[in-house]
């Protein structure tokens, strides 16, 4: 942003470390109607099909909704065009929406799930992937839809989800990182080539990737993991739509 230093433009991604935080304090670096800036904030900005969290800025009595979040020069929180915003300099108290954040964990963390199971027993790549809380599709290359596909992967990923496997969260040096086996499951590496560090998701015993997403701790929090459809998206690719329920 003109007239930032590059210094007052780093935000500390609090999420990155800590996916269960919902609440912090923080200064404002930058604000304007369209982008507000923080020394520290949680709100993931949105990437690898999950989208941003929305939540408050509380000041000096004051309440300004976060409709969403983007990665520009740094982390931009989006106010909402009818709310007023905290000047430079203000001390403010940021909370994320807690049903949406942990929808989308749910989710993110069930796609893994999704991910891993397919590869392990039908050796597909994943080649795209959205999301929106509980609801869900992944997109793999497969050439054909084997007999009970649908039936055996919903049945697998339950009993994933049943397993109660760790789900953990690490950051390594890049070439330590791709010395992991199958550590990147989709047809094309999405990783941009000067990221020295790369955080990784792993699934204990399941499925290990590289993601910058949010998670929840162990694969019994998704909840129930349904199969919603399987489309044909052309030759070669098929669709599996997904739905989150509660229970496991």
């Amino acid at each position: 942003m003109p007239g930032m230093s590059d210094d007052a433009r780093r935000t500390q991604r609090l999420e990155l470390d800590d996916q269960t935080l919902r609440e912090w304090d923080a200064l404002v670096l930058h604000s304007s109607p369209e982008a507000i800036v923080l020394d520290r904030s949680a709100f993931y900005p949105g990437g690898g099909g999950q989208p941003p969290d929305h939540g408050v800025l509380l000041w000096g009595g004051v309440q300004t909704r976060i409709v969403g979040a983007r990665k520009g020069e740094d982390l931009e929180l989006i106010p909402d065009e009818t709310d007023p915003v905290p000047p430079v300099g203000t001390a403010v108290r940021g909370a994320v929406e807690e049903g949406r954040r942990t929808a989308l964990m749910r989710t993110h963390s069930a796609l893994h799930v999704l991910g891993g199971v397919v590869f392990r027993d039908y050796g597909a790549l994943v080649t795209g992937g959205n999301m929106e809380p509980l609801t869900a599709r992944m997109d793999f290359n497969l050439t054909e839809v084997p007999p009970g596909f649908r039936e055996n992967i919903e049945q697998a990923c339950n009993a994933e989800v049943l397993a109660d496997r760790r789900i953990d969260v690490r950051v390594l040096p890049r070439d330590e990182a791709f010395a992991i086996p199958d550590i990147i499951r989709t047809a094309t590496n999405l990783v941009p080539p000067g990221i020295p560090e790369v955080r990784i998701i792993d699934i204990v015993g399941l499925d290990t990737q590289a993601d910058g997403g949010t998670h929840v701790a162990s694969t019994r929090q998704i909840g129930r993991i349904e199969v919603a459809k399987i489309e044909n998206k052309g030759k070669g690719f098929r669709r599996v739509r997904i739905r989150v329920a509660d229970g496991g």
